[in-house]
């Protein structure tokens, strides 16, 4: 089973694709930032014979549209919501990666009779000032990210229907560095009620350890793992083993902490 569509909304067409059993329990899959639905296709061969996966391209991100309103995690909140509307897609689990998981957070908090259990990866919760992103992401420019990731880049330019990377670097980037409400949850972690499972790629540069760990803290039911040996993109770097937590986690509550 495979469905995709757009909606409209805010000037910008959201992208959202359905795949997986039918008749599975929903899981909302969502991606990371400059990214596309599309980074998750290795890990969904893990979960597709179980699960009715949900997958949104974020505004400005792979065949969704910026439209004319700024990007923030609270627009990214916005848009999955109406997708979901759409969809009559009441309860749901979610796993987000990076960007996503900011979204998944603040999805969960405003949202805890609707979200079963929530998996992150790689997702802070907050960006203090001595963050050791934060001046990473100041200095980031469209240049550096295309020689780093220059074949994402070129997909980007193949899907979107108004191809603008500089763009969208420049609006992203402000999303990255919001302080206000419509970025990080911040407090609001707290008012998470469902499992939680938060993942961290051992190695990941941007999400620091003890942000995970304090994370794990403000949030009444939750697990943390560090994932050996990869970095921030654990669920590209070990699509089998994320899958395989993930599959876990929602179905039988094991959590696997040691490797």
């Amino acid at each position: 089973m495979k469905t995709t569509g757009y909606i409209l909304l805010d000037g910008g067409k959201i992208y959202y694709e359905l795949s997986g059993n039918k008749d599975g329990r929903p899981l909302l899959l969502m991606h990371g930032g400059l990214g596309r639905s599309e980074e998750m296709n290795a890990m969904v061969q893990h979960l597709s014979s179980t699960f009715r996966l949900i997958r949104v391209d974020f505004r400005g991100h792979g065949r969704s549209t910026p439209g004319d309103v700024p990007l923030t995690y609270a627009q990214y909140q916005k848009d999955v919501e109406a997708v979901l509307a759409y969809l009559d897609i009441e309860q749901f689990a979610i796993f987000g990666f990076s960007d996503g998981g900011i979204v998944a957070y603040r999805l969960a908090a405003a949202h805890p009779e609707r979200v079963e259990r929530l998996m992150t990866l790689g997702a802070q919760w907050r960006l203090e000032k001595d963050d050791v992103s934060v001046a990473l992401l100041q200095s980031l420019t469209a240049e550096m990210w295309m020689a780093r990731y220059p074949n994402d880049v070129e997909r980007y330019k193949a899907l979107n229907p108004e191809p603008d990377f500089e763009r969208l670097v420049s609006l992203v980037k402000v999303l990255w560095l919001d302080s206000s409400a419509t970025g990080y949850p911040g407090r609001s972690v707290e008012d998470i009620r469902c499992p939680t499972l938060i993942l961290r790629g051992e190695d990941d540069f941007l999400f620091a350890l003890s942000e995970a760990e304090l994370l794990k803290t403000k949030i009444a039911d939750c697990h943390f793992v560090s994932i050996p040996l990869t970095a921030h993109a654990s669920h590209q770097e070990s699509p089998e083993l994320v899958g395989a937590m993930v599959n876990d986690f929602l179905l039988s509550d094991k959590i696997e902490t040691t490797f």
